[in-house]
Formats: structure tokens, sequence, C-alpha cells
């Protein structure tokens, strides 16, 4: 391991993304790393945060459970496996791909944001397979901020519709609704409302992309790639 004045390096791993959002005062870590160095890795983040974040003073429109919300662990492809990622962590979880999509309507009624976003979960009747959401206030209008979980099986649908990302975990095929349709869902459904949409952002990366990118900076030892991007990665 390497130390710094601003943190510790650690072999095998490194740090993705980093995004934050002041209205949810909520931020988004993507660390990757090999199976034997994740565990150290995710617990000193959980730790340096519960050190710094002092949630008697804290404020933010997203929902939370504390200084750290939520800490899920995704196999990057064959060699390793949700069983695996499980063994890492007493008390966190880990789970298939959960993509992040948030769709932002114009307008800043959260009652008809919140009737749209029960159109489109997954438990209601007409639901898109996956989709857990909320309908929150964000920078002056409503954002549908969507957790879309990944399902087992072949993905579905038309073949001249776009298709839904897959990928393989445990041997076993997955798929999960791609950001297009949700889109296209909420925009018929706010358009019926006499509401248009401002935009939709993704947050973090496919489960695709984040194995590539995972293979450079592991390669190459860079501990902090999210600032090799130069960018925040929605």
């Amino acid at each position: 391991m390497l130390c710094s004045s601003s943190g510790i390096q650690r072999e095998e791993t490194t740090v993705l993304n980093i995004f934050n959002d002041p209205d949810y005062n909520r931020s988004v870590i993507t660390i990757v790393a090999s199976i034997n160095s994740i565990r150290d890795a995710a617990l000193s983040a959980c730790q340096k945060a519960c050190a710094l974040i002092d949630m008697r003073t804290h404020t933010g429109v997203h929902p939370c459970m504390g200084a750290v919300d939520l800490v899920p662990f995704y196999p990057l492809g064959e060699e390793v496996g949700v069983k695996e990622c499980v063994q890492q962590a007493l008390g966190v979880g880990a789970s298939t791909y959960v993509m992040n999509c948030n769709v932002t309507i114009d307008t800043q009624d959260i009652t008809t944001g919140r009737s749209i976003a029960a159109a489109i979960r997954e438990s209601t009747p007409g639901g898109l397979p996956g989709v857990q959401v909320l309908a929150l206030p964000h920078e002056g209008a409503v954002e549908l901020a969507c957790n879309v979980e990944s399902v087992k099986g072949d993905p579905p649908g038309h073949p001249m519709d776009e298709p839904w990302p897959s990928f393989i975990v445990d041997g076993q095929p997955y798929c999960h609704a791609p950001a297009s349709l949700i889109t296209a869902r909420v925009a018929e459904l706010a358009r019926r409302r006499g509401i248009g949409v401002k935009g939709t952002a993704l947050v973090g990366f496919t489960p695709r992309e984040c194995r590539d990118l995972a293979e450079i900076a592991l390669s190459q030892g860079i501990g902090e790639f999210w600032k090799e991007q130069r960018r925040i990665r929605m």
C-alpha cells in the first residue's frame, strides 16, 4: 500500500467515480477492487464517512438511513459471483447490477411526480420490470429517481425495440430495462398531463463499462482513476 497526505492507495483498488448532488446532499462513490482487497477498501470508506459526517446536522431531500446508506457489491465477470461478494461484508449486501436512472420532468408539482412514479413502478400493474422510483424535488423541478434492478432471464421485447442491456452472473442471464424505455414511458405519462421532460441522467456505469475501466486502472496501478477521466461521471 502507498500512503499519502490525502489518504491511502490500496493495491488492486481504484476509485472509478465520485458523484455529488447538492440538493440530495448525497454522494455515490464507485470503487473497484480485487476480491481480496474489496472488503478492506469498503470498510475503510465507511469508517471515514462515519467519522466525517454528522447526521445531527444533515439536511437533504433524498431519504437516507445514516452517514453510509447503501454499500452494494457487484460482480464484474465470470471469475467472481454474488456468493463471493456476499462473503466480503456481513450486514452490507451483494446483488446483480442496479442501474440508476433519473428523469427530470418540467414541473414543481410533487403530487404529479408521485403519480407518474407510481405508474412506472414495477409493483404497479403495467409498470416496468425492476424499476423502483421516488419523485423528489430537484433543482427547481421534480426528478424521478429510479433504481433499476436486473431481472433474471433473457431480454424481453420486440426485435425492433432497443435491446435491453444483458450480462451473465454465476452462469445465469440477467438484463435490465434500458434508460431510453424509462425516459419514453415517463415522457408519455408527463405529456398526458401537459408536462415536458427536461432530461435524463445516468449515475455510474454499465457492468461492461465498469469492467473495462477497472482493467485499465488496476493494470496501471491508478488508485484514483476518476481524476484521470477529468470529469464527473453521471
